[in-house]
């Protein structure tokens, strides 16, 4: 199957010149729901990680389902004042503006493997947070997982130490 075929583009949102590429749209149909999982599945392979970590709110929607099929637990990460205990930030730059993204403070142990899912890589900004909180607290960030990437925008040059692994990319268009 073709994932490709099945994201919804909407051009000018969320603001003029971005084009948001609607990951939604392979939540609609249970076969491209299924396929999206099990593609990001197929990628983490054979690697030997303790905990998935996904930011709000499309890292949700993917990171979870994949963290339960592979009996891992999931770590959310959430913007700023979404958490009830104590929490690290970071401050991190977005294709169309800056953000701070926040995680408990005792959600990752020293040691700990973690892969990173989340729906997209643009500027690689947001991975890059999740990479610096992750690895303040003693985390190591051993695959990150996407199933699009934009590669004009050279989020994977940001995050070059990492092995960082896409399904889908859309380029320059």
């Amino acid at each position: 199957m073709n994932l490709k075929e099945h994201i919804v583009t909407i051009p000018n949102f969320p603001k003029e010149g971005i084009m948001f590429r609607d990951v939604t749209s392979l939540l609609d149909d249970k076969d491209t729901l299924k396929e999206s999982i099990d593609s990001l599945i197929k990628v983490i392979g054979k690697t030997k990680f303790d905990k998935v970590v996904g930011p709000e709110s499309r890292g949700f929607i993917f990171g979870m389902p994949v963290a339960y099929a592979l009996n891992k637990s999931f770590v959310p990460i959430r913007k700023k004042g979404k958490l009830p205990r104590e929490v690290i930030s970071q401050e991190y730059d977005l294709e169309y503006g800056t953000s701070t993204l926040e995680m408990h403070k005792d959600s990752i142990k020293k040691g700990d493997k973690v892969i990173i899912i989340d729906d997209l890589l643009a500027t690689g900004g947001t991975m890059e947070a999740m990479t610096k909180m992750i690895e303040s607290l003693g985390g190591e960030v051993v695959k990150i997982c996407v199933l699009i990437e934009l590669p004009d925008l050279n989020g994977r040059k940001l995050l070059s130490k990492y092995d960082v692994e896409s399904i889908i990319e859309f380029e320059g268009d």
